[in-house]
């Protein structure tokens, strides 16, 4: 690999704080609402949840907050996290457009999700926590926080969506490696996870089913908290370690991104490339245009409503002003299971509402070719939801083309695709359909959102 197309940090330029776009908003983002009385919530009512330093955060408003030394000396097994200049994908499409991506799926687990799995750890067992519970859909976040909890002595518990439970055994494996307990969800083991087979008992399952049976069994214990790969601030604050260093790699690349893309699920790895660079913009710097893609299958961006909802299907947790298709919503069983969440993170639901982001979806097949297609000049398999921002990034260096203009695309490639090659294999046995969602559903759904003045 050419010095021209890989763009490396030294172990010592990796940020020592994580950053806050909340400090830089014109407008700040809506309180977050008890469900029962309407009103912003408070420290006492996230602490069955979360400990106080990750609550701190939640609701902090400062630029900077700084990444504890037990954090970042973990973060050195694999970062800075390299950059890489996709010029054989440049080649390919004939574009003027350079094109960049920030490759996450260098980590332990594989994606960008230890990057807040690590600090949620940390800051559990300084607080005495003694076992973690979560949810998962692809796998990524549940292997991730396996791997941390086994780093801080910590049991760890996921409830993984049926549908992602059954299609990436793999993922399963990687976590019981680590030491962790998986389970398909909707599941016999809490009150929620029974009450939805008891009325349909071949669910699929979703995460927001998943999200209500971890959050049942947190609750029940003084010594268990939850813990959430995405949508939380704290979670999007802990990935801005991406943008960051890349916002330095760029730099040594001497240029500088007309746009910045991710995939779009709950939003965690999209706010951590392209919240810096937003940051940048708005005090003043160089802007760049923040690109979310998301699957079409569960477009919550695109087609979904902003409004208030709760995060999970069982309606435990706070109200969250969000773009949702409504928190009882179903997403089908497309293989990008990291992308089937039926709400966005307020954060960016926030930025989108101030025109700060854009959006777009696509149907799965078109991602899976643009993924193959990257693979094939680039040599990185990508996960099924990276293939979301491949996708973007390169319908945007053919508009380049298009256009004739020598536009910089950044894109984040969150992760790898070792464990999902099952989806592949669909994919290039013509099995591979593109999944879609009953409108009526859809429509019955958001009818259902809580009603707040």
């Amino acid at each position: 690999m050419s010095e021209q197309t890989k763009y490396l940090l030294e172990e010592n330029q990796m940020p020592r704080f994580w950053y806050n776009i909340q400090a830089d908003l014109p407008t700040p983002a809506p309180a977050v609402l008890h469900p029962g009385t309407l009103q912003p919530v408070g420290p006492a009512d996230l602490a069955p949840l979360f400990p106080m330093d990750l609550i701190l955060q939640e609701v902090s408003q400062e630029r900077e907050i700084e990444i504890p030394e037990p954090v970042r000396d973990v973060f050195r097994l694999w970062r800075p996290a390299p950059l890489y200049r996709a010029r054989r994908l440049e080649k390919l499409l004939g574009t003027p457009a350079k094109i960049f991506y920030k490759y996450e799926g260098v980590s332990p687990a594989g994606s960008h999700k230890p990057n807040t799995a690590i600090p949620q750890a940390f800051y559990n067992q300084q607080s005495g926590v003694k076992r973690l519970v979560t949810e998962t859909g692809a796998g990524q976040w549940g292997t991730s926080l396996a791997f941390a909890g086994s780093l801080f002595g910590l049991t760890v518990e996921v409830f993984q969506v049926r549908v992602s439970y059954d299609q990436k055994p793999y993922r399963r494996a990687v976590m019981e490696t680590y030491g962790a307990r998986c389970v398909a969800s909707p599941s016999m083991e809490t009150v929620f996870g029974r009450s939805v087979l008891e009325k349909t008992p071949d669910h699929p399952g979703s995460l927001g089913i998943a999200i209500s049976e971890a959050v049942e069994l947190a609750v029940q214990r003084e010594d268990t908290k939850y813990a959430l790969g995405s949508v939380l601030n704290h979670v999007l604050l802990h990935q801005t370690i991406i943008g960051q260093e890349a916002m330095e790699q760029m730099k040594m690349a001497d240029t500088w991104p007309d746009v910045v893309i991710g995939c779009a699920g709950g939003g965690s790895n999209f706010a951590g490339i392209a919240f810096p660079f937003i940051g940048h913009g708005l005090r003043g710097g160089q802007k760049s245009r923040a690109l979310a893609v998301e699957p079409a299958a569960c477009p919550s961006l695109t087609r979904g409503k902003y409004a208030y909802d709760f995060g999970d299907t069982g309606r435990m947790t706070p109200l969250t002003k969000m773009h949702t298709l409504g928190s009882q919503f179903t997403p089908p069983g497309f293989h990008a299971g990291g992308l089937r969440y039926h709400g966005m993170a307020s954060l960016v639901s926030h930025c989108k509402e101030l025109g700060l982001v854009e959006a777009v979806a696509y149907h799965q097949v078109e991602c899976f070719e643009a993924g193959v297609a990257f693979a094939r000049c680039e040599g990185i398999v990508p996960a099924p939801e990276s293939n979301h921002a491949v996708k973007g990034a390169i319908e945007e260096a053919l508009r380049c083309k298009r256009e004739g203009k020598a536009e910089t695309i950044l894109f984040c490639l969150s992760g790898h695709g070792h464990f999902d090659m099952a989806s592949y294999q669909k994919y290039f046995a013509g099995e591979l359909t593109d999944e879609g969602y009953d409108e009526v559903d859809l429509a019955a759904s958001l009818l259902g959102l809580p009603q707040v003045p």
